[in-house]
């Protein structure tokens, strides 16, 4: 569902996605990293704090991604991201150093759920971004919105970088007002 009981939305409108960007580059170094990579992905904020080293591909220029709300282990899916954010990880957290070590198995942050959503929210309070999507959540639908309603993304590759079992699920993502739809709207209007 991407909007609440009350028809407030939950997912982040192109704007506020830039504006979470700029906030997140401004935080410290590990919240800047783990904001960035959560609205890259579009992953859940678990699955982010279950990377390891191990999981980011340099060579693909992807983040593999553990799916975690599937009945199984094991399910992983690479999302590409871009180069400035693999460079941004390894500068701050040393990743290429430490995929060759042995603690390349340890977790990027070593934070529980609530500290993870605490820093997302303050980035979303210094974006100016409030109400039901000002949450981590809210950057998944964005980033789910932009790809498939935005960028016209085809939904199965959505389907799978978001990591959605049912291509049903997916779909939903295509209902929200982009800019096709407003350029549409246009032509009715006086």
């Amino acid at each position: 569902m991407l909007y609440d009981h009350q028809g407030n939305r939950k997912y982040l409108t192109s704007a506020e996605r830039r504006a979470f960007f700029k906030a997140a580059r401004k935080a410290e170094p590990e919240v800047e990293t783990f904001c960035l990579t959560l609205a890259y992905t579009g992953a859940r904020i678990s699955e982010v704090l279950a990377l390891t080293p191990r999981r980011f591909d340099f060579s693909v220029k992807g983040i593999t991604i553990e799916s975690l709300k599937k009945r199984k282990c094991g399910v992983f899916r690479t999302i590409p991201v871009p180069e400035s954010l693999l460079s941004r990880l390894d500068e701050v957290h040393g990743i290429g150093v430490v995929q060759a070590d042995a603690r390349s198995d340890e977790r990027i942050w070593r934070w529980c759920r609530t500290t993870a959503w605490t820093r997302v929210k303050e980035v979303m309070r210094v974006a100016g971004v409030s109400g039901p999507c000002g949450v981590p959540k809210g950057l998944r639908h964005g980033f789910g919105a932009e790809c498939a309603a935005e960028a016209r993304i085809p939904l199965n590759i959505v389907q799978r970088w978001l990591g959605h079992s049912r291509i049903e699920t997916t779909a939903i993502y295509v209902n929200v007002v982009g800019r096709e739809e407003r350029n549409l709207a246009r032509r009715v209007w006086p």
